[in-house]
């Protein structure tokens, strides 16, 4: 559908009518894919091709002029046709997020149109062993950029990458080209799940670096931001989604089946009542995710239409996504195991992967361990204290890997 000169954005019906064929037909290869570890590279140029990444992006400047509800509704929806793509694409989004709201106005139509034109941005912040409680190991020094990050999501999808470094002390953001000469990138991230993420390990070594590539303060550095909210959001999308899925596959699986017990309370599988409990709890567990997901999406739209700066809005969304997370990763976690009570011996079968919706669903409600996360919650609640709002990965000892 072409865009107007009147147009300033779409709805949910066109959005669907653009994206849902892309989504089935990334989602026809799931399977598959994660029996021979293939990355997504044609998956992620079909979502090029339909300007997936442009969601956000206004009508004016080559985009859909998506709302944040719009988007976390279709990332929801492709987390269900493939788990890896939302995760992969988190940091894309948030970087559109700055651009939409960055006072240099020529600089930030610049990358909007970019990403308009299938722009993707991965990005390369955690580091290995002793991380960056302290300081990034990671340094820019006379126009080079040196050190090894792990983690770095999406980055091998990536046109640029999103690099956290350390410049004389203070912490800056620096986007480089993926291509750029020293950069050498590895798809070894070894986590039984999210395992087409290319959450490997990222090189820099001498890569130049020009003044107008450093963005500003890095991550961690300026307080409140909606930001945290927004990524932790996308990661709460990949568990509906992957709920979503779940419900779908075992679903699928049920009607078909005619093999049952001579104890079972009905002649198929598909009339026990026990059985249709199961896939009841799957259904609850998919809404509730899903229904979350948006709602804490509403918030957002509400927080960044009134210019993401009101601490008072800033705190009840980072609050609601808080508590979210603790809702939809037991809700989800929960109906990913419970799945298999459906069926014997044969669900477990390699051949239908159904386990790769718990090893996903668990491997992704890792990111901000959730133990953090309740204590941060009850301390606001009992004590007043402020929620944090950005945080790093490493050793607390200091030379300690």
């Amino acid at each position: 559908m072409t865009a107007t000169a009147s147009r300033t954005s779409y709805s949910d019906v066109e959005l669907d009518e653009i994206f849902s064929p892309v989504f089935a037909r990334i989602a026809a290869g799931a399977v598959q894919r994660e029996v021979d570890r293939r990355l997504l590279h044609d998956e992620v140029a079909w979502l090029k091709d339909v300007r997936f990444g442009a969601l956000r992006v206004p009508v004016e400047f080559g985009g859909y002029g998506a709302s944040v509800r719009q988007l976390f509704r279709l990332l929801v929806d492709l987390a269900a046709a493939e788990s890896n793509l939302p995760q992969a694409l988190r940091v894309h989004w948030s970087f559109v997020e700055d651009q939409l709201s960055a006072e240099d106005a020529a600089t930030s139509e610049r990358w909007l149109r970019a990403v308009a034109e299938g722009t993707l941005v991965g990005n390369a912040i955690t580091e290995p062993g002793v991380g960056a409680i302290d300081r990034y190991q990671t340094t820019v020094a006379d126009g080079r950029l040196n050190g090894t990050k792990y983690y770095s999501t999406g980055s091998l999808y990536a046109d640029h990458i999103l690099v956290a470094a350390d410049r004389g002390g203070e912490r800056v953001s620096i986007l480089v080209d993926a291509t750029a000469d020293g950069i050498t990138q590895h798809d070894d991230w070894d986590g039984f799940g999210q395992r087409l993420t290319a959450s490997g390990t990222t090189e820099f070594n001498d890569v130049e670096v020009s003044d107008d590539q450093i963005l500003g303060p890095g991550y961690g550095v300026g307080g409140r931001t909606y930001a945290t909210s927004y990524l932790q959001l996308v990661q709460l999308a990949v568990l509906a989604g992957i709920a979503q899925r779940a419900l779908d596959d075992t679903t699928e699986w049920v009607r078909e089946r005619t093999r049952t017990y001579t104890h079972s309370a009905a002649d198929l599988p598909r009339e026990d009542p026990l059985v249709q409990q199961v896939i009841g709890r799957l259904s609850s567990a998919a809404y509730t995710a899903r229904t979350l997901v948006l709602d804490i999406a509403g918030e957002l739209d509400v927080l960044l239409d009134a210019g993401g700066q009101d601490e008072k809005l800033l705190d009840r969304v980072e609050f609601d996504v808080a508590r979210a997370q603790h809702a939809v990763i037991s809700t989800v976690l929960d109906a990913t195991t419970a799945l298999f009570e459906v069926g014997g011996a044969s669900i477990t079968s390699e051949t239908l992967r159904l386990d790769r919706h718990w090893r996903n669903a668990r491997t992704i409600s890792v990111h901000n361990p959730l133990i953090y996360k309740l204590q941060a919650i009850g301390d606001h609640v009992l004590n007043g204290a402020e929620l944090p709002y950005a945080w790093s990965a490493g050793s607390k000892r200091s030379g300690e890997g």
